[in-house]
């Protein structure tokens, strides 16, 4: 058979993903099927946080396990909210050591190996969002104040940039288009519309000639087809809708230091999950970004890690990782001030934070046992959890993923690398 797929999905920005057919390639993988759970009352939403070179590990990593754990030096700004996080021990990737491998934090999986995968190297906070769908007007927000940390990986492999200017993020979010823009973008929906339906009828004559195995494949593709064609018919009855409104102003005026724009980027994301924006969001802190605004520091955060275990440069890295913490630290607060209005709890009890890094310590480029925090989302949270088997093996990171899935209401009991779920009970 003689069809492209690069023509297929040329003007729609990668957002359809095709099945590898065996008529054209063979070792094709069948993607798995989610659905909705009607048993959540209140909109569940989840944030990560993440950084490419780890924490330092005595000083993260609480020194015993259990609940009436030792707070560790860095997470003390989150001694107020002990009960409600845990902190994993000895989980990873399974991956040898080295600077690029970071990049995988959210899927376990590297680009050049994610063929063998059904989602490729598709990112957790991308599969949520997936699922969530078109409730909400942005599927997901992503955000930083440098690009290069590749966290975020949607299902055709393709890297998500992030907002690396809260000026733009906040015109993104909360700005209305004017009525000439509106126009505008209603007449690149429906040029999508027409693309896709030139899509549908290339799929129409692929599937007669196709083999009984790729019929089945191409089923799916058909559901991909009619899944993004409500998508886009789902932007088009958002077009005329005004934003809620927003000030951050007060965080832009003045000199325009890290801890302002960082407080920006985490309003932002918070005000944006209580008005119902969005319901995925991730913020990284890159590995190049000067944290000379933070008190006690004259060194690069990269260079920072690199310390030889010289005390100075020690707890200056100490110090990054800290605001780090303490960014996190204010975010959940904001949040437990706000009521859900439709269930007990706070926002915080109905958002899941993930905190952490596809590195374990950049100073020794360990790509093992990463730092992992998980928080809110109305867990019975564990404390500090030494996540080892029995016979001493790290658990996958990906045990963890399965677990937020299901408790989004994605019914499935395997993500890439995992070997099973990591037990988190919620009420």
């Amino acid at each position: 058979m003689s069809f492209s797929r690069r023509s297929i999905l040329q003007g729609l920005g990668g957002a359809l993903a095709l099945p590898r057919l065996e008529s054209v390639a063979r070792g094709s993988e069948v993607r798995a099927r989610e659905r909705r759970s009607d048993t959540v009352a209140a909109p569940l939403r989840f944030l990560v946080v993440g950084n490419p070179l780890g924490m330092h590990p005595p000083n993260f990593f609480p020194r015993d396990f259990g609940t009436d754990y030792t707070m560790s030096r860095t997470l003390q700004p989150l001694e107020w909210v002990r009960d409600r996080f845990t902190v994993l021990s000895h989980t990873d990737h399974g991956m040898k050591s080295g600077h690029g491998r970071e990049i995988a934090f959210l899927s376990g999986v590297l680009p050049e190996t994610s063929h063998a995968f059904a989602e490729k190297n598709m990112s957790i906070d991308q599969l949520i969002a997936r699922h969530i769908g078109d409730d909400v007007r942005f599927p997901s927000i992503h955000a930083a104040l440098q690009t290069g940390i590749r966290m975020v990986w949607n299902a055709n492999g393709v890297e998500l940039k992030p907002f690396t200017n809260p000026e733009k993020m906040f015109e993104h979010l909360f700005l209305n288009l004017s009525e000439q823009a509106k126009r505008e973008q209603v007449q690149t929906l429906e040029r999508n519309s027409s693309i896709l339906d030139a899509v549908g009828e290339q799929f129409a004559d692929v599937k007669s000639r196709a083999s009984v195995a790729d019929r089945e494949r191409l089923d799916q593709f058909g559901t991909s087809i009619r899944e993004l064609e409500q998508r886009i018919q789902t932007r088009h009855d958002w077009v005329g809708r005004d934003k809620p409104e927003y000030d951050i102003s007060h965080h832009l005026q003045g000199e325009a230091t890290i801890i302002r724009r960082y407080n920006a980027i985490f309003d932002m994301v918070a005000y944006a999950f209580q008005t119902d924006l969005t319901r995925v969001a991730t913020i990284a802190f890159p590995n190049e970004l000067g944290y000379t605004d933070v008190n006690g520091v004259t060194r690069g955060y990269h260079a920072c890690t690199h310390n030889g275990k010289d005390e100075q440069v020690v707890s200056e890295l100490v110090a990054i990782e800290s605001f780090q913490i303490e960014q996190l630290s204010r975010f959940m607060k904001q949040l437990d001030e706000i009521d859900e209005p439709n269930a007990d709890g706070s926002l915080l009890d109905h958002t899941v934070i993930l905190f952490g890094s596809g590195m374990g310590y950049g100073g020794t480029h360990s790509n093992r046992n990463l730092p992992i925090l998980v928080a809110g989302g109305g867990f019975n949270h564990l404390g500090h959890v030494d996540t080892r088997s029995p016979a001493g093996n790290n658990m996958p990171l990906c045990n963890l993923f399965v677990t937020l899935m299901q408790r989004f209401g994605i019914e499935r009991d395997r993500f890439n690398l995992s070997t099973g779920s990591f037990d988190l009970e919620y009420a």
